[in-house]
């Protein structure tokens, strides 16, 4: 695995007027200098090959920036290394898989580790219909049944520990599943 190879997850793709097709995204991202950009379903997961050294966040404005210029919109960008994403679907913090009502486990993808303070806050929102565990720079969540059902604040967990995007468990575990094959 190149150590040069990082996912980003992009928040808000192809959700109300806004429409971009995965070889629009993947042009997008060869046109701001990234290599090999391979679009992961329709909901802004872009595997790509980042040129030199560059720190996570250096990235992620690079992206921002670049994908601004290009779709004349803000899209708010989290990165991770192959290795990390790979790490990330290999934890599992709960005794179970699903939640009592069938809920999938969800990823929430932070843009960087909150300190001791903010964490200890986020985690005073776990409950039995919604558990949660945060593992550095991921907030895992056990929703008992589905997100529509949960009363989870999303925006309070924003504003304690900055910005966000989710993903399934799942999506996490099929993206690092293609990213060992290559």
């Amino acid at each position: 695995m190149n150590p040069r190879t990082h996912v980003a997850f992009l928040r808000g793709m192809n959700l109300g007027g806004r429409r971009i097709t995965n070889d629009e995204l993947c042009a997008a991202f060869e046109a701001i200098g990234f290599e090999g950009a391979s679009a992961y379903q329709a909901a802004g997961n872009v595997i790509f090959v980042a040129p030199g050294r560059a720190g996570r966040r250096t990235i992620e404005q690079r992206i921002e920036k670049g994908l601004r210029e290009q779709l004349d919109y803000e899209v708010p960008t989290i990165v991770r290394s192959a290795a990390e994403v790979i790490a990330i679907a290999e934890c599992s913090p709960f005794r179970t898989d699903r939640g009592a009502d069938g809920g999938k486990p969800q990823v929430v993808l932070l843009q960087s580790e909150p300190n001791a303070a903010a964490a200890k806050r986020v985690l005073t929102l776990s409950c039995d219909d919604d558990q949660l565990a945060l593992h550095a720079t991921e907030l895992h969540w056990l929703p008992r049944a589905g997100l529509t059902d949960s009363e989870l604040d999303i925006t309070l967990i924003e504003r304690t520990i900055g910005p966000t995007t989710t993903r399934t468990k799942g999506t996490i575990e099929r993206l690092a599943a293609r990213l060992s094959q290559g």
